[in-house]
């Protein structure tokens, strides 16, 4: 119901002509956010300087805040569910 009412004002403000267009800002925004997100991580796994050990708190934060469990598993391992996980509830906003 609240999916029509938001499609019914975007076409009432908008137009039928530009909702293509609106649609393709937000698939283009949403693609360099996951690009960007992708990056982060992928220099924070990379970073090996005298900060290193902020670096694998961080990944530690991130994982707990998302569910995953840390223990036993390495850097490595636990970037690579990161990731998975940010893919897994990108599908399930998609759907």
């Amino acid at each position: 119901m609240i999916i029509l009412l938001v499609v019914i004002a975007v076409i009432l403000l908008w137009g039928p002509s530009k909702i293509p267009e609106l649609a393709r800002s937000l698939g283009r925004a949403k693609a360099e956010f996951e690009k960007a997100s992708k990056e982060y991580l992928y220099e924070m796994s990379k970073s090996k300087d005298a900060s290193g050990s902020t670096s694998d708190e961080s990944i530690l934060l991130i994982a707990k805040a998302l569910g995953i469990n840390t223990e036993g598993k390495t850097k490595d391992q636990l970037i690579e569910e990161i990731i998975i996980n940010i893919g897994r509830r990108k599908q399930d906003r998609e759907s």
